[in-house]
């Protein structure tokens, strides 16, 4: 079973601006392109705690070990819990050669080598959060930093400074909400761990429980518990359901708990209740309760280790490891006497987070009304308990399970009190600002409140949500989704969503995208489109028609060529459903919506892809009929130039409803202008023309004062910041004469001669300085 945890997991890469996402192998981790060989290469794997960085470290350790990335000769491996004690100072070779590793002989000529092949080193941090809590990570400033000693924050920013062994890998490992970027100045590659997707979920749980009697009847009971089949998208969650599930089959049960409290109170009830006698039951409530205490304790200084003789007593730890609560860890080496301090440190993040929950719900000095204050729903998106923040959701559980008699008998606590702290959540609640929330806070108190298995409070809750929700940026994991659903389902309202940018999986999306009362949705258009060709395999037409007549693409950007690529594939997705030929399974002929009804595009691919980007572009312009608006003014300057102008002026007379184009900064010479010039009167509808800040000289303005009468719908022409002499500038005084129809002519340029444009704008007040 211990195997089952290395399995293979969905690895995503995206680069910092999370443009651009895709699939990649283990073996892909060190592959950066342009990057030199002799500069530091900065690697950073990013995921939740319990999506497995630590397995994949360990895997690519071993992977190492067993022939694989033979650029290495040495891989160092470092746990940030065990080396981040304030006190502690190292020098690099102490670290690399004394902690990690001792050799038995040769330390000083395997340093000197190290040294001298900085390329051929790979140095793992796992656990990055454990290093800089909320200090400010030093500065390196020393001259010869390989020899000196300094706190691991120092070392690591040598390292990440390239001022100690400059041309190394480092691959940091950190949690998503970490601030990992304000310490790095520079990142090479960001990977983030994904989790499972539903069919890795099944293999996971098949393998669990693969020759068992019970396999196949696990995986259905598993699955027919949605909320806890969607948090097996986390391999650590996904182990403690299936333990959970074992149990309860070899008990002869047939359900499992709703909610995650109840499936972590059953959790300890089993580890704990078949050893127990009536003599121990005593003892070991106490040791539980003690046990939460440190949980809690430890987490609000963003700790989970602690040495052997802080803890209370050698009952709690021997209680704690006998029954897998803590796990022995071994500190540094102390500097004066060499020796190694042993300690402990929770087996799980899950276990700290519930057993903190507990020691709110036990703790005698922590009175009724101040229980609030630990769920951290402000407003405002600074959140208090990173560390925890699973101890809300687990508190809103708790605070409802005062029944269960195996609850009872931890607490030791009449229902009388318990119902009093139920009744301030409920209170706090219910005087909540909740369409005040943003939309992190608003998960937040939907798990809370799925957690409380409260119809009352999901019924409230769904009265009082906005009609339109952006989850804009915001990732949202299956068990999110999940949430979602459930309230969603509770109200009356419709809804319209933004899931762009929020990773939600196909499963996720098509859930939601299916709701009666969700009338439309935004999102990634490369998932969609993906939606909606599997729904095509399945044959699931019904689905596959409501969901395109709820999908809003207006208005679109397009910011990388993998956006003009999804554009395309959605064109050339509803040609596919115009000439399809209706039959029995319930397949038609139909457009989707959304492009039809596109009337703002955006592009901003930049110089590199611009050109490129925009031909392809071009090609599929014709098959949006409301198009009013194509800006091509970005800030990074796409410069599609005059190959782009005559591609673009190739299409205008099938744009019949643009009114607004801007192709400022583009790049556009007279040749371009020319070319424009041509086919503009094709524009029946164009009233604004930019062509500010090319490079249009006398000869582009000459030939634009020619069409300008013929464009009769034209009301605003911008020609600032080109290359037009005051020849140009008259012919297009000129020609405004006979066009009525224009109302502002903006054409400063610097090579006009401010007595000349001054004099043209006393001969007409439409002309703008």
């Amino acid at each position: 079973k211990n195997n089952v945890k290395a399995m293979e997991k969905e690895v995503v890469t995206c680069s910092l601006q999370g443009k651009e996402k895709a699939a990649l192998k283990r073996s892909q981790i060190f592959q950066i392109l342009g990057v030199k060989d002799l500069e530091t290469k900065v690697i950073v794997v990013l995921g939740k705690a319990g999506m497995g960085k630590s397995i994949l470290v360990q895997k690519i350790c071993q992977d190492w070990s067993n022939g694989e990335f033979p650029q290495f000769e040495f891989v160092f491996w470092f746990d940030c819990k065990q080396i981040s004690l304030p006190e502690k100072r190292y020098s690099l070779k102490d670290l690399l050669l004394e902690f990690f590793i001792k050799p038995q002989e040769g330390s000083k000529e395997i340093f000197e080598y190290i040294l001298q092949n900085p390329a051929k080193v790979l140095l793992v941090f796992d656990g990055f959060e454990g290093l800089h809590d909320h200090e400010n990570f030093p500065r390196c400033s020393a001259s010869q930093p390989e020899k000196g000693l300094y706190s691991i924050k120092e070392l690591l920013s040598g390292l990440i400074q390239k001022k100690i062994l400059n041309g190394c890998t480092l691959l940091l490992t950190a949690r998503p909400k970490d601030k990992v970027y304000q310490y790095v100045s520079k990142v090479d590659k960001t990977i983030e761990i994904v989790g499972f997707s539903p069919q890795q979920r099944e293999l996971y749980i098949t393998r669990y429980f693969e020759g068992l009697p019970y396999c196949d009847n696990a995986l259905k009971l598993i699955k027919e518990c949605e909320y806890l089949f969607s948090h097996c998208y986390s391999p650590v969650m996904c182990r403690f359901v299936c333990f959970l599930c074992e149990t309860v089959l070899e008990m002869g049960n047939k359900s499992l708990p709703s909610t995650l409290t109840a499936v972590f109170l059953k959790f300890v009830q089993q580890k704990i209740i078949p050893v127990q006698t009536d003599v121990t039951a005593v003892q070991n409530q106490e040791s539980l309760a003690t046990l939460a205490r440190i949980a809690w304790y430890l987490g609000e200084k963003h700790q989970s280790a602690m040495k052997s003789y802080l803890i209370p007593s050698k009952e709690v730890k021997e209680f704690a490891l006998k029954y897998g609560f803590f796990l022995p860890f071994a500190f540094p080496r102390h500097s004066d006497s060499g020796e190694e301090e042993f300690g402990s440190t929770f087996s799980d993040f899950v276990i700290q987070n519930f057993l903190g929950a507990l020691h709110l719900m036990l703790a005698e000095d922590i009175k009724d009304k101040s229980l609030t204050k630990y769920l951290s729903f402000p407003s405002k998106k600074k959140k208090p308990y990173n560390w925890l923040d699973l101890v809300p959701r687990f508190l809103a559980g708790l605070l409802f399970l005062q029944d269960d008699p195996y609850f009872c008998s931890l607490s030791n606590k009449d229902v009388k009190q318990s119902t009093k702290k139920q009744k301030t959540l409920l209170k706090y609640i219910r005087r909540m600002q909740i369409n005040e929330l943003c939309v992190e806070r608003l998960l937040e108190l939907l798990h809370c409140i799925y957690e409380t298995q409260s119809n009352y409070l999901l019924q409230h809750v769904a009265l009082r949500l906005k009609p339109d929700l952006s989850f804009l940026g915001v990732v949202l994991t299956p068990p999110d989704v999940h949430v979602l659903l459930s309230v969603f389902k509770k109200s009356r309202k419709e809804f319209s969503l933004d899931l762009r940018n929020s990773s939600i999986d196909m499963q996720g999306l098509k859930d939601l995208a299916g709701l009666k009362n969700v009338a439309s949705f935004r999102a990634s258009l490369g998932d969609t489109v993906r939606l909606w060709k599997s729904l095509e395999q399945t044959k699931d037409y019904e689905l596959l028609r409501v969901s395109t007549e709820k999908f809003v693409l207006d208005p679109f950007k397009a910011k990388t060529m993998k956006d003009v690529s999804d554009l395309s594939d959605l064109v050339e997705m509803q040609e596919k459903m115009i000439n399809c030929e209706p039959d029995a399974s319930g397949r038609s002929s139909y457009e989707i919506p959304a492009i039809k009804n596109l009337r703002k595009l955006e592009f901003a691919l930049g110089p590199v892809c611009g050109l490129q980007g925009f031909l392809k572009l071009v090609e599929i312009l014709a098959a949006f009929p409301s198009l009013q608006h194509l800006d091509l003014d970005a800030l990074s300057e796409n410069g599609i130039g005059d190959e782009g102008a005559k591609s673009l002026s190739e299409v205008f007379p099938t744009l019949t409803s643009l009114e607004t184009l801007n192709l400022s900064q583009n790049k556009i010479t007279d040749v371009g202008a020319e070319k424009l010039a041509t086919a503009l009167p094709s524009l029946s509808s164009l009233k604004t023309l930019s062509l500010y800040n090319n490079s249009i000289c006398d000869f582009g303005a000459e030939n634009l004062a020619k069409v300008l009468p013929a464009m009769a719908s034209l009301r605003v022409l911008d020609v600032q910041y080109n290359k037009i002499t005051g020849v140009g500038a008259q012919q297009l005084t000129d020609s405004l004469r006979k066009c009525p129809h224009i109302k502002n002519l903006v054409m400063w340029n610097p090579t006009i001669p401010y007595g000349v444009l001054e004099h043209l704008q006393q001969l007409d007040s439409r002309i703008s300085v």
